[in-house]
């Protein structure tokens, strides 16, 4: 295929990433909910495996795949490797195994998803950063920040898409993608961690642009009307590079769910996620580092050391949770008071290895009279002795800012915040459901329904069909979960997900969760195995 005759191919698809991403994801989730319904999941096995029924997966998010009678069908409804003409024709359907066919719509999918993705940066370039009178509006160092390394990115997904076509052209059964996936990974996927490391700065760039010319909101609106963005916004196709490398991470883990456990396939599809693992880590340490340092600075300009200074910033330190606790007054002979008077406002800042306890004073400082490494810290709830003393919880300092042991009785404002500090505080205590980790046979589970961004640090932001083990959970609309495909833990409202309730369900969960990460699993056991020695 020439480059020119390819790049025709691609202005006939159907869907723009952003497109194929939201249908995707609302067709795991309703894929989820169907087997959630099933009484026995085992008995319908059955017909999902029949080559005439969608795949039972996100896999069936397949669209404008890279053949050719393919890319010429402009519609949007989705295609399947099963239903592409040459392969209806060939008879391999009748010859192939069911669980070779879902490995096949598998691959696909991740072929003809980054073909719409490689569509929606062209778009993102050709028609919002190449518009003439948008750089006329732009300064060049504003132009830089706004679209960064877009072009390499753009360059690397168009590499990445001939070479995946390449080998969809070589048969009709797919040997694999997920070899091609490693070495792009490994030699070309860095520009990733370039555009993401920069997102911070994006967003603040954008925002005050819009805030500052108007000239240059007028032009942005007027170019997201335009047909071609199919109603979508310029800050969607912004973001799409850290969508897409998050996205092709899972759908490789959903190739590693389907191919032979100890074959070749296997070994590659977890070399592939592994590197894909590594540069996903490395685009939200970036945007982590650009916004913590920043952070950092601010905070330790707020704070006045009553007792000994503690130097706040370090390049190894981060804001897990601050907020306001009201600390209980009087010796403990006190504690049945029902007075308002009982408690004093403190005010907590707790940082990954430290804690600095103050009291707020007048000009937004805080005025710091104790603190303690986290290491050193515990927690006690008390039992619930009254209204006045509910969601209090005991603090001890094993050994404070004086080099001794303090104990501090503080109460929340509610059960959630009173879990989340208790939680923060001493992370290793034990929750009220055991982390997957534990490798127990069942756990809570939940799918995130409803897309929910971190408001504080302690959150976890959440996408669509993400799947979390229930680590906790209070009375007032709160979880703490831990997400199954990359253990990242954190708060969330309850009402953005549905509770799995099949346990078949969630043992396939779990048993999918450990196969994709056993290579990381046997990696900790080594080096805790030197640790040790």
């Amino acid at each position: 295929m020439t480059a020119d005759s390819w790049r025709n191919l691609i202005e006939h698809i159907g869907l723009l990433y952003q497109e194929y991403r939201d249908k995707s994801t609302r067709q795991e989730i309703e894929t989820r909910r169907l087997q959630d319904s099933q009484t026995d999941p085992e008995e319908s096995s059955p017909s999902e495996e029949t080559p005439s029924e969608a795949e039972p997966t996100s896999t069936i998010e397949s669209k404008a795949p890279p053949q050719i009678s393919l890319l010429r069908n402009s519609n949007s409804r989705f295609n399947l490797w099963q239903d592409l003409p040459e392969i209806r024709s060939s008879g391999v359907l009748s010859i192939l195994q069911p669980d070779e066919i879902k490995l096949q719509e598998a691959m696909f999918e991740l072929v003809t998803s980054e073909a719409s993705y490689y569509k929606s940066l062209n778009l993102l370039v050709s028609h919002f950063m190449e518009n003439e009178r948008l750089k006329k509006i732009l300064h060049q160092s504003e132009a830089h920040i706004l679209f960064s390394n877009v072009l390499d990115v753009m360059a690397v997904s168009e590499r990445f898409l001939l070479d995946l076509e390449q080998r969809v052209e070589e048969n009709i059964v797919i040997s694999d993608v997920c070899d091609i996936v490693y070495q792009h990974t490994v030699n070309h996927f860095s520009v990733y961690i370039t555009y993401v490391s920069n997102q911070t700065y994006q967003e603040r760039a954008y925002k005050q642009l819009l805030q500052d010319k108007p000239a240059f909101r007028e032009v942005i609106s007027q170019l997201e009307l335009d047909p071609k963005c199919k109603g979508l916004s310029f800050s969607s196709f912004l973001i799409l590079p850290f969508q897409r490398i998050t996205r092709l991470k899972l759908l490789v883990q959903n190739i590693l769910k389907k191919v032979e456990e100890k074959s070749d396939r296997e070994t590659t599809a977890l070399d592939a996620h592994k590197e894909l693992e590594t540069v996903v880590k490395a685009c939200n340490e970036g945007v982590r580092k650009m916004s913590r340092t920043e952070q950092m600075i601010s905070i330790q300009k707020k704070l006045e050391f009553k007792i000994k200074s503690v130097p706040i910033i370090s390049h190894s330190r981060w804001l897990l949770k601050q907020g306001e606790l009201q600390q209980m007054n009087g010796p403990k002979t006190s504690r049945t008071l029902r007075t308002k008077k009982l408690f004093r406002e403190i005010y907590l800042f707790l940082f990954n290895d430290l804690l600095v306890i103050c009291r707020q004073i007048p000009g937004d400082k805080y005025q710091v009279f104790d603190s303690a490494p986290r290491g050193l810290l515990r927690v006690e709830e008390l039992e619930d002795q009254g209204q006045s003393l509910a969601n209090v919880f005991i603090l001890r300092l094993l050994e404070n800012a004086d080099d001794r042991e303090a104990s501090y009785m503080l109460k929340a404002s509610s059960q959630s915040e009173m879990k989340r500090w208790m939680i923060s505080l001493a992370p290793n205590r034990r929750t009220k459901f055991v982390s997957f980790t534990s490798r127990l046979v069942d756990c809570p589970q939940i799918q995130c329904v409803h897309p929910y961004v971190a408001q504080q640090p302690d959150e976890l932001s959440l996408e669509l069909a993400d799947v979390l083990n229930i680590l906790d959970k209070t009375d007032d609309g709160w979880i703490f979960g831990e997400r199954l495909h990359d253990q990242e833990r954190g708060w969330f409202p309850s009402s953005m997900g549905e509770e799995i309730l099949n346990p078949k369900i969630r043992a396939q969960n779990l048993k999918e969760c450990f196969r994709v990460h056993k290579s990381d699993d046997s990696q900790r056991r080594k080096l805790g195995s030197r640790n040790r020695q």
